[in-house]
């Protein structure tokens, strides 16, 4: 019979990364919205589980910078401002920045795309960016997040390292974040969101540096430029 550190603790831990896995998804799908209030009973009650593992989902998604504690009244979804996004946009270049170093930089022994398993890596994100595409030409927000935050999450693993992956994922969480609160007052998304995933895939394959800078560079314009008009309405 296993002891209190056996099955009992990572049925736990996987029980409190299920539910805030749950509940960042509630936020980027806007279900929660920012300065939305709650508290870990309600939380607990709404999935049936005990008040111990929504507790530390709770607190997780906290420290990821999505939801503000409150110590007298519960928890509240995180309110970002415009100017927040810009700091993430910053913060995002600096990563990628380090990320395409390794395609020019021989001493950093970046992936070879000849290499058939990194070959196959790369198609295999590729297929995510096409799917990512097809959503953001449809307008469909919660089905571009997903495969685009994947994408992304791969991307790093590929051409940086997992430190920088890690970093990068919490950052575009926390972009969508902040974005989703303004995507969802367009009635129609089709041709608003950016779809240049496979391009960048591409420019990565042939080890393009300055393309693949110029393609994110873009995109960062495009995304900050969409946001400031909509916060300003």
């Amino acid at each position: 019979m296993p002891g209190p550190s056996g099955t009992g603790a990572v049925t736990r831990s996987t029980l409190r990364q299920q539910i805030a896995d749950a509940l960042r998804d509630e936020v980027l799908a806007g279900r929660l919205q920012p300065g939305q209030e709650f508290t870990v009973k309600e939380i607990a009650e709404q999935y049936g589980v005990s008040a111990t593992p929504v507790r530390e989902a709770l607190v997780d998604l906290s420290a990821q910078g999505l939801l503000d504690a409150d110590h007298h009244r519960g928890f509240r979804v995180h309110e970002y401002s415009v100017d927040d996004f810009r700091g993430m946009i910053e913060a995002r270049s600096l990563v990628t920045d380090g990320m395409f170093l390794v395609l020019v930089d021989d001493r950093r022994g970046g992936p070879d795309p000849h290499d058939p398993r990194i070959a196959a890596a790369l198609a295999g994100v590729r297929r995510r960016g096409e799917e990512a595409q097809r959503a953001a030409a449809a307008g469909d927000l919660t089905i571009l997040i997903g495969y685009d935050l994947r994408y992304w999450r791969e991307l790093a693993v590929l051409f940086g390292n997992p430190y920088l992956s890690d970093f990068l994922h919490r950052l575009r969480v926390q972009s969508w974040v902040c974005t989703v609160q303004h995507l969802r007052r367009l009635s129609d998304l089709r041709g608003a969101l950016w779809s240049g995933h496979t391009e960048l895939v591409d420019a990565l394959a042939r080890r393009d540096a300055a393309g693949a800078r110029s393609l994110v560079e873009a995109y960062n314009t495009h995304s900050l430029a969409l946001i400031e008009r909509l916060a300003r309405r």
